[in-house]
């Protein structure tokens, strides 16, 4: 199966997920999970259906492993940012990303409020709505959506998972609730950068579908202990940053490495909200 053939099944599973969220009466929790809705395994559960058939494992935030031994194993974040579906803010959206024995492979991120889907394939590029993503050519003025070129962070306007303990010397925030959002936010030029301040760090269906994006889009990425995005075990946890450009990457991550655990061992220790 190529990549715009998983993009279509993607495509048929995140239109199950929207017609799911869209049925369930209200903010209501499941009481099986702290901060679980019913929406979030009704999302769940209509994204698997579509995956299973076209003969995916997955690994979901909802439901956990299943055929992780396949060939393709989608990575599934069937809400993200269900504190927001459950007040009312709109920026929310779901994930996906097929991983192979090569890394990132192919992933739909799709707003869930406005229906705005970033989509990637590996070595194939990025878009947003059909539209490609794409870095401003040096010395030309900006055509398009992209990653906007800014170099700087004190010229720039980042997206936060948590506050951090001081401020890092941006010219602005916005601590938004969806990081699959935030950082395909940054693909699009919307946002100069996304940095996770949180003690926990984040699980890979968070962030690997818009790692993917991003990637395709010519973001500069990384992660603030120098660790891989993708871990061989999906279950440990990352603290992905993403930036217009190397340089400003840089900047960021030399701020961020003056707090938090900065030990994988001691992710989970507390000190900060579970990530959305």
């Amino acid at each position: 199966m190529d990549g715009n053939e998983i993009l279509a099944v993607f495509d048929r599973a995140a239109a199950g997920v929207a017609e799911a969220v869209a049925r369930e009466d209200g903010p209501k929790l499941t009481g099986d999970r702290e901060g679980q809705y019913r929406f979030d395994v009704a999302a769940d559960e209509a994204a698997r259906e579509v995956l299973a058939e076209a003969g995916f494992g997955v690994y979901s935030e909802e439901s956990g492993s299943h055929d992780a031994d396949r060939e393709l194993v989608v990575v599934l974040d069937p809400v993200d940012g269900s504190t927001n579906a459950a007040r009312g803010l709109p920026w929310y959206s779901t994930s996906f990303c097929a991983v192979d024995s090569e890394g990132l492979l192919a992933a739909l991120v799709l707003n869930l409020v406005s229906n705005k889907a970033y989509r990637a394939v590996r070595g194939r590029g990025a878009t947003v709505d059909g539209r490609p993503l794409a870095p401003p050519t040096e010395g030309e003025p900006r055509r398009g959506s992209g990653p906007s070129g800014q170099k700087s962070l004190g010229e720039a306007t980042v997206g936060l998972t948590y506050i951090p303990p001081r401020h890092l010397g941006w010219r602005q925030y916005r601590v938004l609730g969806s990081i699959a959002l935030d950082m395909c936010a940054v693909a699009e030029g919307i946002l100069d950068a996304y940095i996770d301040c949180t003690n926990e760090g984040h699980s890979t269906w968070d962030y690997l579908g818009a790692a993917l994006v991003c990637a395709e889009a010519g973001v500069a990425m990384g992660e603030a202990w120098g660790q891989e995005l993708l871990p061989d075990d999906l279950a440990e946890r990352r603290y992905p940053v993403v930036a217009a450009t190397p340089p400003l990457l840089a900047e960021i991550l030399a701020q961020r490495r003056t707090f938090g655990a900065g030990d994988p061992a001691a992710i989970g220790a507390g000190g900060s909200p579970s990530p959305v």
